[in-house]
């Protein structure tokens, strides 16, 4: 596949972090999974209404920068925390990327942390670029098999759906996919066509004879 600039997103759950023992009540503290692997979600339907799938490679992170990512609202506005003061810090485990954020001590912070610890606000997505990635078109599933920058993981109010134009540009390529399966096999079915006309043919051939 050719590689993109185009910044993707991807929703998954938060949660407020469970304080420690003697915490202080005002340290707005959350956690959550960017992504996980190895666990296909679908991404969208192609044209005849199937779903396409899309999985996390578990080296998919390997090369990836994320050297400066910030934590925002809606991926926009405040930022909340970021890696390059230590705020917030992204691990890349077995299951996936983990986020631990302290969002601070504004009031901002607090309304964020209250809307997350009662569930109003209950998932996050982070936004990235796919360096490379392949497709299996036995399992309508691409693989990211590398990530080029990440820019921010953010909790929102609707799972994150600029995907709409992402989702686009990755449908515009899947129906390309699509298209090339449908010619081949229409080729396929015409040469099959062909040999039995031929056979038949031969056959009232050798008949006349």
């Amino acid at each position: 596949m050719p590689k993109t600039d185009t910044r993707e997103y991807r929703s998954m759950p938060v949660m407020a972090a469970a304080r420690a023992e003697g915490e202080a009540e005002q340290s707005y503290k959350v956690r959550g999974y960017a992504t996980t692997f190895n666990e296909p979600y679908a991404l969208f339907e192609d044209m005849d209404g199937k779903d396409v799938y899309e999985v996390m490679d578990p080296h998919c992170f390997d090369d990836a920068d994320m050297s400066d990512v910030i934590m925002q609202f809606d991926h926009m506005g405040m930022v909340y925390a970021r890696t390059r003061n230590g705020s917030l810090t992204l691990t890349v485990d077995e299951h996936g990327l983990m986020i631990e954020a302290d969002l601070g001590l504004t009031q901002d912070s607090r309304k964020l942390y209250e809307a997350i610890s009662t569930g109003l606000v209950d998932r996050m997505s982070f936004c990235f670029i796919i360096e490379d990635e392949q497709y299996d078109a036995a399992t309508k599933t691409w693989r990211v098999k590398k990530l080029g920058k990440i820019y921010d993981v953010s909790a929102v109010s609707i799972p994150a759906n600029p995907g709409t134009e992402i989702s686009s540009e990755r449908k515009k390529r899947m129906d390309g996919v699509i298209q090339e399966e449908r010619a081949e096999r229409l080729a396929a079915e015409a040469r099959m066509k062909r040999i039995r006309m031929l056979k038949v043919k031969a056959k009232l051939a050798g008949a006349r004879g």
